[in-house]
């Protein structure tokens, strides 16, 4: 049986705001790591032409602020849709119900 160390991993080259990073991943996950790295090197370089933050070190703590801050709205978005769904679904479930106990025809 193969280890997590040992699997199927590779090192992909990815080139975020003009210099070079070896990243060893799983090969089925090459094509995402690309994406991400291109994904990040846009938001570093949009950052970084602001002209407001320098430092490599300092864009990327922004890019990753602005990141996470978009993904806990969309995480937050789920959950509200998530939950509006539920109620939705009880709902519907609730009239089903009632219409079966009747013996009525529902209409959806």
């Amino acid at each position: 049986m193969k280890s997590a160390a040992d699997s199927d991993a590779t090192r992909v080259s990815v080139r975020i705001l003009d210099k070079d990073y070896f990243v060893a991943c799983p090969s089925d996950e090459r094509s995402d790591l690309i994406d991400s790295a291109a994904f990040l090197n846009t938001r570093m370089k949009e950052i970084r032409d602001t002209g407001k933050v320098t430092g490599a070190d300092r864009i990327a703590v922004m890019a990753a602020l602005n990141i996470a801050n978009e993904l806990l709205r969309l995480r937050d978005r789920d959950h509200a849709s998530l939950s509006e769904t539920g109620t939705r679904v009880r709902q519907l479930r609730e009239r089903v119900e009632t219409a079966l106990q009747k013996g009525q025809q529902l209409d959806l």
